[in-house]
């Protein structure tokens, strides 16, 4: 099916919320509201200053290169005079309603009196996958007023269930290498196309216009449905995450800019740590992500009180791994990021009262919207706070029922004698050992010379101790020393005493 591109809508609800200050009558409320339309911004068009390395459009006394190699569409929007022009081998110029080239018949170009060469500066270095690269919105009306949503780095790229659009009457190129065998989205939409299934899409991807736009290992596979669940939709880009913080890093020298805030937050599906506030929440099955949005929305960021704070709620899944390597599934929930215009000291600190006032509405009222635990974490110039509740607080409830159990256990095999037994077994053993090694010829331990006590053996004084009684008993203790209860005292060498 192609379609003509058209007709107003409502954001899908799992990637972010408008910015504050940019809602009008024209915006959807979030309570029904179903799509995000994401549209890609760098073209090739002639006109565009930005693609010619002099960053002016080329003029009458300019000769214009493309090199040969070189790959690409190029629309041209109005009629050129020009000195000369070198073509790629490659590529195309799509030519709208009365534009052309003509030969420059020396009239007078205002600035453009000298002569000069002009080189097209290339589109290969443009990815899909590049979240500067795209503008997204929750309507066709708030894309074209430039009222923009604010979205972790993974949502600002295309989701499973977004509308893409390319701008008609522009020409692009785009690297669509993936990590996935297939770019998942609702619909795509191309120089005034707009294709919602895989068939039109496929004989359109056929064409010699689409080989210039697209280039890349990957392909696209369109659903023509919205997200299907009233808890929200995951993006479905975690696992081009690491592709796309690339193209993010690679503008700023590979590193994340630095934040003022003490011990910044890293939401998941952020590529970059950032100051403010992070709430996650664990939802029953009575949760729907567009009511909740509509009540952060309508009860909060509609207050004068939060001018300047920026709000995105999705689904997520934070990738867990088995010992560090294997990874390992892991249960989705609800992220909530919130980012203020605050600097210095005061960074985060709005968004982190906003927060609070959030996570108290939840204490009060989240049974109620299907929220069964939050976590709340913020991070400021000034300070950071961490309040947890219910998931947190669960896990400690269940650390200690483990030490509690663990020592009941121990208690109750110390009653039943079983650790007795098993402590008697082992010295038993012990002493055995060294009571065969003394049997066996070995020599025995003499003990050792006390430097405190060192007082030689008086016979007198020891009399009692080196009586009759005692020979009398020796063959008992000789025979105590056959028996299994026997064992050596290292510290008392009875030996010395009588000598």
């Amino acid at each position: 099916m192609v379609e003509g591109t058209g007709g107003a809508g409502c954001r899908r609800t799992v990637t972010g919320l408008p910015e504050v200050g940019s809602s009008d009558k024209h915006t959807c409320p979030l309570g029904t509201s179903s799509a995000v339309y994401k549209q890609w911004i760098p073209d090739t068009n002639f006109e565009n200053a930005s693609n010619w390395d002099k960053g002016r459009t080329p003029c009458g006394n300019d000769v214009v290169l493309f090199r040969s190699s070189e790959v690409v569409s190029v629309y041209v929007q109005s009629s050129h005079s020009l000195t000369d022009i070198y073509i790629p081998l490659d590529g195309e110029f799509i030519l709208a309603p009365g534009a052309g080239f003509a030969a420059f018949d020396g009239s007078f170009d205002p600035g453009c009196e000298t002569a000069s060469e002009v080189t097209f500066a290339g589109a290969d270095n443009f990815h899909w996958y590049d979240p500067t690269l795209w503008l997204a919105a929750t309507s066709l009306d708030n894309l074209h007023q430039g009222k923009h949503i604010f979205s972790v780095d993974e949502e600002r790229v295309p989701c499973q269930y977004d509308d893409v659009i390319f701008l008609p009457e522009t020409s692009f190129r785009v690297n669509i290498e993936s990590s996935e065998q297939a770019i998942r989205l609702r619909s795509i939409s191309i120089m005034g196309q707009k294709f919602t299934s895989d068939n039109t899409l496929a004989e359109y991807m056929q064409s010699s216009s689409a080989k210039l736009q697209f280039h890349g290992q990957g392909a696209f596979q369109l659903s023509n449905t919205r997200c299907p669940d009233k808890s929200g939709c995951e993006c479905g880009n975690a696992a081009d995450h690491d592709r796309i913080c690339a193209a993010l890093l690679q503008k700023s020298g590979n590193q994340c800019p630095q934040v003022m805030c003490k011990d910044p937050l890293k939401p998941i599906g952020h590529c970059c740590e950032m100051c403010g506030a992070i709430i996650s929440l664990e939802y029953s099955a009575g949760f729907e992500i567009e009511v909740y949005q509509n009540r952060i929305l309508h009860t909060f960021l509609s207050l004068a009180k939060n001018a300047g704070i920026q709000a995105a709620v999705s689904k997520v899944r934070e990738r867990q791994t088995f010992l560090g390597t294997i990874p390992r599934s892991s249960a989705s929930f609800i992220q909530i990021v919130l980012v203020d215009n605050r600097t210095g000291s005061e960074t985060g600190t709005q968004a982190e009262q906003l927060a609070q006032d959030i996570v108290k509405d939840i204490a009060e009222h989240g049974v109620s919207f299907g929220i069964a635990v939050r976590t709340l974490h913020a991070a400021t110039g000034s300070n950071r706070s961490t309040q947890e509740a219910g998931a947190t607080i669960a896990g400690t409830v269940v650390v200690l029922f483990l030490v509690l159990l663990l020592l009941g256990a121990v208690l109750l095999l110390y009653r039943k004698g079983t650790l007795r037994s098993l402590a008697s077994v082992r010295f038993t053993s012990l002493w055995s050992r060294k009571r065969d090694q003394d049997l066996s010829g070995e020599t025995a331990d003499k003990g050792f010379d006390n430097p405190i006590f060192d007082t030689p053996c008086d016979p007198a004084a020891l009399a009692g101790a080196c009586s009759v009684e005692e020979e009398e008993e020796a063959p008992k203790e000789m025979a105590s020393k056959n028996s299994e209860l026997y064992y050596i005292n290292p510290l008392y060498d009875e030996t010395e005493l009588c000598a």
